[in-house]
């Protein structure tokens, strides 16, 4: 971008600034375009964009609203369009369109639209709206307990998942989105099936797939939670990730002995097993597709080593703390050249 007081390029400024909304005031990393010789400070459509997802998303966090995708996934699981799932609520259909888009609900919508996750919950909702007829309530209070059914039936792996993900809403530390088990397989698969990486090389093509992702949309893509230990950033409880990958047939390891008596362990899809775009995006196909080829014939002591020179793991590592994602701005690779 130009100035428009001198016609010279300007530089692309990050600096934290706080920001207000709803009579709260939140730090967020701004962006701006800063003309040298005047000091005047510019913006973009995209970049006025990456400034307010960062203050809303800190709202949401702070008040444990839900996001977008959480409110449309709580749709979806039930079969609905958006203008039935609005009657149930109780609310106008433009509003909760408009909640699914992005725009913030209040507490109390929020709390409804939380509500209407637990099935028995929404069993009762559903039987309290007025304006849907029986052939249709029957349709959707059948489906609400096949999902009961359903749960019931399946094996319980809650407890796992709250050890290998935590448990908590989204925050700066899981880049503001709730971890996905079937996202992060098909993430994993996909670097597998590329790269057939060794483990440590895994561990930080998830960091940068995840941070990168931040950088351009200000969210993460995993929902994972990265900390900063000797060889680089690695996902929280890594090990535990990729064995359960094993066990459930999804990857295939190769164990190396090193001539230092180090064993390496090297990651391939399992038999029959192929990466299917069925829970990736297209921006995020866009970002797995550029980290890949990016890091296609880079070894694993590079990766390493490039690591080891973000602000991400340099601001962390002393005492192995989480990274926040806002480190994701910081970032040694610039998005707009891989």
């Amino acid at each position: 971008m130009k100035s428009p007081f001198t016609g010279k390029p300007m530089l692309l400024s990050r600096e934290k600034r706080a920001l207000a909304f709803r009579k709260e005031a939140f730090e967020v990393i701004f962006h701006s375009y800063k003309c040298k010789d005047s000091g005047e400070s510019f913006t973009t459509t995209p970049l006025d964009e990456i400034n307010i997802r960062q203050v809303h998303n800190q709202y949401r966090a702070k008040h444990k609203l839900p996001f977008p995708e959480d409110v449309r996934k709580i749709r979806e699981k039930y079969g609905l369009p958006a203008s039935k799932m609005s009657e149930i609520l109780g609310l106008g259909v433009n509003t909760y369109r408009n909640y699914e888009s992005g725009e913030i609900p209040s507490l109390s919508n929020a709390r409804l639209i939380q509500l209407a996750d637990d099935e028995t919950e929404f069993i009762k909702l559903a039987k309290l709206c007025e304006t849907i007829n029986q052939q249709t309530l029957n349709k959707i209070l059948s489906k609400a307990a096949s999902l009961i059914n359903k749960k019931s039936q399946q094996q319980d792996f809650s407890h796992f998942e709250k050890y290998l993900f935590g448990d908590q809403h989204p925050d700066s530390y899981t880049g503001y989105v709730k971890p996905d088990i079937s996202k992060l397989t098909e993430m994993v698969l996909f670097f597998a099936q590329r790269l057939n990486p060794w483990k440590t090389k895994l561990n930080k093509l998830l960091f940068y797939a995840d941070f990168l992702m931040f950088s351009l949309f200000v969210k993460s893509m995993s929902g994972l939670r990265y900390k900063a230990i000797d060889l680089g950033p690695v996902p929280e409880n890594y090990n535990s990730l990729f064995e359960y990958l094993v066990n459930t047939r999804h990857l295939d390891v190769e164990f190396v002995s090193f001539a230092d008596g180090n064993i390496g362990e090297r990651f391939s899809p399992h038999t029959n097993q192929k990466f299917t775009q069925t829970y990736v995006s297209e921006e995020e196909m866009n970002i797995l597709n550029k980290v890949a080829d990016y890091f296609e014939n880079t070894s694993t002591k590079e990766i390493i080593d490039l690591s080891h020179q973000e602000a991400a793991w340099l601001k962390n590592h002393p005492n192995r703390e989480f990274i926040d994602y806002a480190y994701g701005f910081e970032l040694s690779i610039n998005p707009a050249t891989i």
